[in-house]
């Protein structure tokens, strides 16, 4: 799985520290598959309707580590109450035998193990263990973010429209995805299936559909803007990694005949060969990759609240 360092404006586990949770992320990963796999195996998997899951999923999360804490102290100079060890044990146990459906597979349990990770890192991308952010729930259902994260090896660090404070002003940019090589800033124009766009210097472009012709704004617009970003952060850090904006249409066409010489142009005719050459990197973390995504991260926007607070003044108002 892709791992999601930043969502929108939302607060970050990953702001804290980019050197330690993407580690601890694969880690956990390896150790949750494992219990899951072996619950499954043994006839442990009880079948439980859970009609808001995606807020239930803290069985795949561990105590805090020590080191967690302390980074809390020393940036907020508080930590937050840890729930009892007795009573976190039997929390991730309830979750853990837990399931909204029966997977007669083991591709079946694979399925619902990435649906669970899924929920975890929207968790992670939302809150810290001092801090939230009140989120969207659409992102449980957005397609193009499970792709990302599920469709992409865990060495691939995400930021999904990720918002940048450009001169105090925030800004929302396309998807950055960070890989052990390169960085990819993507945008997609997949309106309709079997569509073609063609593309201009023009503000709008053509989308085609059944013979019928409608305005689109241009994508390369909020591109450039994104690939100018992320160029210029990358300068000021002294991150060297080369970054490559591609345009996609997975189940569509482009026909952009001008299109600068900079540009990966990924439709239906190329989709696959270019997917399997990002699936097939097996290189491990590097540090240039949690430079340049630390980097980015100084820029992001964040919003977030602090439940303490919240429930101190819900106290003092009764």
């Amino acid at each position: 799985m892709g791992q999601l360092i930043k969502l929108q404006d939302y607060i970050s586990r990953y702001e804290l520290d980019i050197y330690h949770y993407p580690s601890e992320f694969i880690r956990l990963k390896k150790k949750q598959w494992e219990r899951m796999k072996h619950a499954w195996e043994t006839g442990q998997l009880a079948l439980r309707v859970e009609p808001h899951s995606y807020e239930s999923w803290k069985w795949l999360e561990e105590e805090p580590s020590l080191f967690d804490k302390i980074k809390q102290i020393w940036t907020r100079k508080k930590v937050k109450d840890v729930t009892d060890e007795n009573e976190r044990l039997e929390e991730e146990e309830d979750f853990m035998f837990s399931i909204t459906s029966e997977p007669k597979t083991i591709e079946e349990l694979k399925i619902l193990f990435l649906e669970k990770l899924f929920q975890l890192q929207i968790r992670w991308a939302s809150s810290t263990l001092t801090e939230e952010s009140i989120i969207d729930p659409k992102y449980y259902y957005d397609v193009y973010l499970k792709y990302f994260l599920q469709r992409f090896p865990d060495t691939y660090l995400c930021m999904y429209k990720p918002v940048f404070l450009l001169k105090k002003a925030p800004v929302e940019l396309n998807t950055i995805l960070i890989s052990p090589t390169t960085t990819w800033c993507i945008a997609f124009t997949e309106e309709r299936k079997n569509n073609i766009i063609v593309g201009s210097a023009e503000r709008f472009w053509t989308e085609i559909f059944d013979d019928v012709e409608r305005k689109i704004v241009n994508p390369m617009i909020s591109l450039h803007r994104t690939e100018k970003v992320v160029q210029t952060i990358y300068k000021q850090f002294s991150v060297d990694m080369p970054i490559k904006k591609v345009l996609m249409n997975r189940e569509g066409y482009i026909d952009y005949r001008y299109a600068p010489s900079d540009l990966d142009i990924i439709d239906r005719r190329h989709y696959d060969a270019w997917f399997t050459s990002l699936r097939q990197l097996t290189m491990p973390l590097k540090h240039m990759q949690l430079k340049a995504a630390q980097s980015l991260l100084t820029y992001c926007d964040t919003r977030y609240y602090d439940p303490l607070v919240i429930e101190e003044v819900e106290e003092a108002d009764e």
